[in-house]
């Protein structure tokens, strides 16, 4: 297929895939090559939001765990995707590819608040939309910010973009003989308690039949062959 899949997809990429090999924050390189990947998918004509993590520099339940106050812990987090979002922005704008980062918590001076008509205006004039700052509250992860974003701007399918080429039935890093699962139902994950996205993004999916497709970001052009509906990864859906 040249024509593509989707025409308007929801991006979430995890934010430790940013550490590369360093373990913690942001490297460069990685940065760079996901904004390459991203302008690829761009100049097929396929309008892009993007949610990003905030785990390789802060992560709220791990702290919240050793004592920190559990909502203080998110919005640090929440922080952290900003962050991460603006050097995602950095990268884009030097490949010419006009982006924008909307924050649900808002700071003016370095990226827009999150308004849903503007940023569904930004997708129709071609440019990315990077969503930061979670949902603005604590207590909610950014799989369920990708999730209602998703819904909100009327993506057709959430690219959930990870370390791993698909959902397996066990560690595949611990364990080599794990099954891979090709494809799974909404309902499979939540009963199965597999723990691709917390069960509050995977219910809003459900209910408004928005398919997830868990892929490896490592192996160069995977998202490009995701829009162009090649088989990558698993699929989650009805």
């Amino acid at each position: 297929m040249t024509k593509p899949r989707y025409k308007r997809i929801l991006l979430k990429i995890s934010g430790e895939i940013l550490t590369g090999d360093k373990g913690f924050g942001i490297d460069p390189e990685i940065i760079r090559q996901i904004a390459q990947e991203i302008k690829e998918v761009v100049s097929l004509g396929v309008e892009i939001a993007i949610v990003i993590g905030g785990g390789n520099i802060f992560r709220g339940v791990a702290a919240s765990s050793k004592g920190m106050d559990r909502a203080t812990a998110d919005y640090m987090g929440m922080l952290a995707t900003v962050l991460n979002g603006l050097a995602l922005q950095d990268a884009l704008e030097k490949m010419e590819v006009h982006t924008r980062v909307q924050t649900a918590i808002e700071m003016r001076e370095i990226a827009e608040p999150y308004i849903r008509r503007r940023a569904i205006r930004h997708l129709e004039k071609g440019r990315v939309v990077i969503f930061a700052a979670g949902t603005g509250n604590p207590f909610f992860t950014t799989d369920t910010t990708a999730s209602l974003r998703a819904m909100e701007i009327g993506a057709e399918v959430i690219l959930k973009a990870t370390k791993v080429d698909g959902i397996y039935n066990m560690d595949p890093v611990l364990h080599p003989g794990a099954e891979k699962y090709e494809e799974l139902t909404y309902l499979d994950v939540l009963q199965r308690q597999i723990k691709v996205m917390d069960a509050t993004a995977i219910s809003l999916c459900m209910d408004h039949k928005i398919p997830i497709i868990v892929f490896s970001l490592k192996e160069r052009g995977n998202v490009q062959r995701v829009v162009l509906g090649e088989k990558v990864g698993t699929e989650v859906r009805g």
